[in-house]
């Protein structure tokens, strides 16, 4: 059954990050309103929504006074508690669907989710303690990477083990708690699929960027990739289909591959809007973020193909965000701050889109 909201509905947030802040723009668009709600006491969301509420993600009734007030509930990033959420998932729609939550929240499950799909990952096994950890580097070996189950991102709760005698510092600066030990791939490419699933199960897909990371951050995303990605992501499109149809998924769903020797490897997959698709504002005839916004209202899909012959979309992080004057006075060149206030190291303040009109 489709649940379509007409213009004029709320559509509630979770989470007040840049994300939610472009979701909120696109919905602005399409004649919606938008609630945020999110812990912070800064919220650059905020600042383009018609309403903000400021309390923890974990608390119950302030969540349930959240949902009486919108129409339809989506999220902006997937470290949102899953508990509290099954609270008030019977009060309004609430897409993508928490078992996309729950399996990505955790590396373990969402590694073996994908296996179970049939997408070929990293050697990899699970680790709850240095006994484990030690096991674990005898079954794959090193060189390879130590990551927390939960909680990571942009590189952060990951260390390289080049040999085993790193394993007890390794396992201690990651706080001990659990992870687990992936082995490396030969890759020659990073790529992403990006897909919209719609609640009829209708599904688009945009053409795949080359992702260029630097100490874990994703600093580049360029089209028309490598014909190398454009073969493997030809691969890549009906696996990752694969997974949105196991989990009945709404909206955008990004999944991360390596382009191997083998074929194309999964890396992971976030149950949101993507980094990696912010090129679609200016590259695609859809942004990412409208079709989100149209999968979980109900409306028909956008279409996705290129608006011009190259794009490339660069992360502004930390004090990158200095260049912002001479960025504006590049042609083809289109400027996204996010407001975040102080420019910390490693931390995203916006992202410039290049566009190239003609070959």
């Amino acid at each position: 059954m489709i649940e379509q909201q007409a213009p004029g509905a709320t559509i509630g947030i979770l989470g007040g990050g840049q994300l939610g802040k472009m979701l909120a723009m696109a919905a602005a668009q399409l004649g919606y309103r938008v609630h945020i709600y999110a812990p912070e006491a800064q919220s650059c969301a905020a600042d383009v929504c018609a309403a903000h509420t400021r309390a923890d993600f974990d608390d119950v009734a302030a969540l349930r006074k959240f949902a009486t007030s919108v129409d339809v509930i989506t999220y902006e990033f997937e470290n949102v508690p899953v508990a509290p959420l099954k609270e008030i998932a019977g009060l309004k729609p609430l897409f993508p669907p928490l078992a996309a939550l729950d399996v990505t929240q955790d590396r373990r499950s969402e590694k073996a989710f994908a296996q179970a799909q049939g997408l070929t990952t990293a050697p990899w096994a699970p680790v709850t303690s240095a006994d484990e950890l030690a096991a674990a580097l005898g079954q794959i070996g090193a060189p390879a990477i130590l990551k927390t189950a939960r909680h990571g991102y942009d590189g952060k709760g990951q260390v390289r083990i080049d040999d085993a005698g790193q394993a007890e510092a390794a396992w201690a600066e990651i706080g001990a708690q659990p992870a687990i030990l992936e082995g490396l791939v030969r890759f020659a490419h990073e790529f992403s699929i990006l897909l919209a699933r719609g609640q009829d199960g209708a599904m688009v897909a945009y053409p795949s960027p080359e992702n260029r990371h630097a100490e874990g951050i994703l600093r580049t995303s360029s089209l028309p990739a490598p014909a190398e990605v454009i073969a493997q992501a030809a691969l890549a499109l009906p696996q990752a289909q694969r997974l949105a149809h196991a989990l009945d998924y709404v909206g955008i769903l990004a999944v991360e591959f390596f382009a191997c020797d083998q074929g194309p490897v999964f890396n992971e997959m976030a149950p949101r809007v993507h980094n990696s698709g912010h090129w679609t504002i200016e590259g695609a005839q859809t942004s990412q973020f409208e079709n989100h916004i149209r999968a979980i209202c109900g409306l028909p899909l956008g279409a996705t193909a290129l608006t011009a012959a190259a794009v490339e979309m660069t992360n502004l992080i930390g004090a990158d965000v200095e260049q912002a004057p001479a960025l504006l006075a590049a042609p083809g060149a289109h400027l996204h701050l996010y407001g975040k206030g102080e420019a910390s190291p490693g931390r995203k303040m916006g992202h410039v889109t290049r566009v190239q009109p003609t070959a």
